[in-house]
């Protein structure tokens, strides 16, 4: 293991049993235990920003996708008239011939 460095944690009473349980279980020592419960912590909180970073993501794509899609359905709008007055005109001229 890397370079260690002593610190001092203050517990109360009840989890410092809790945490003697376990470590006389898993034989282990307090420092293991721990030094285990902290990188599980650490990787916990990793993987919560994570999360918020990826929905922070997916939110800003939906809001993209259907800026896109409004502009799309406005865009096939306009070429939907189009191509109606297109055949409306047809008609007309249809008519104008029969």
């Amino acid at each position: 293991m890397a370079e260690t460095k002593r610190i001092m944690v203050s517990l109360p009473d009840r989890l410092l049993r809790e945490i003697d349980a376990m470590v006389k279980r898993d034989s282990i020592n307090r420092s293991e235990l721990i030094r285990q419960a902290m990188l599980e912590y650490i990787a916990g909180r990793r993987r919560l920003e994570l999360r918020r970073k990826m929905r922070e993501g997916y939110l800003r794509m939906a809001r993209l996708n259907r800026e896109l899609a409004e502009e799309s359905f406005a865009a096939g709008q306009q070429a939907l008239l189009a191509y109606e007055s297109c055949l409306v005109e047809g008609d007309k001229l249809d008519d104008k011939k029969g």
